[in-house]
């Protein structure tokens, strides 16, 4: 069994809307915030402002800490590793939020692209808007 650490950042616009990432991979469509795995010789902090900046060409502030995984999580790709997640609210300068490029749909890729991204209200947002069982959790923390 290995650990598989995964980093995720809640970045929030100006209308009130989250930003989701719908994704494909493993021959799975799912949808999750943006992120992705710690790598080694990596500091968590690290690990989100490089996923923003691979996903969404983004620089983010990395700011207060929302949630780390205070239960098992067996990984939904890796039947032998066990998943913890940190989630943290990011920001960026607003005219740089502006810039992402984002649908409307969910799963509308690009032409072999494998990630989509899209805001959703969070007065909107609900556990069915996300696959993974520790982003449903986070989203109930939203909510309050």
């Amino acid at each position: 069994m290995a650990f598989n650490i995964r980093v995720y950042g809640i970045l929030i616009n100006s209308n009130h809307e989250v930003l989701l990432s719908d994704e494909r991979r493993f021959g799975k469509e799912f949808t999750k915030f943006p992120g992705g795995g710690l790598e080694l010789g990596e500091g968590i902090k690290d690990c989100l402002i490089r996923e923003f900046q691979e996903e969404l060409d983004l620089e983010i502030e990395v700011k207060e800490l929302i949630y780390l995984t205070d239960f098992y999580q067996k990984s939904a790709f890796h039947k032998d590793d066990q998943i913890i997640s940190v989630y943290y609210d990011v920001s960026a300068e607003k005219d740089k939020i502006d810039l992402i490029k984002t649908k409307e749909i969910p799963f509308d890729f690009e032409e072999d692209a494998i990630e989509s991204h899209r805001w959703k209200g969070l007065k909107e947002l609900n556990e069915e808007d996300v696959t993974f069982p520790i982003d449903k959790l986070v989203i109930g923390l939203l909510e309050n």
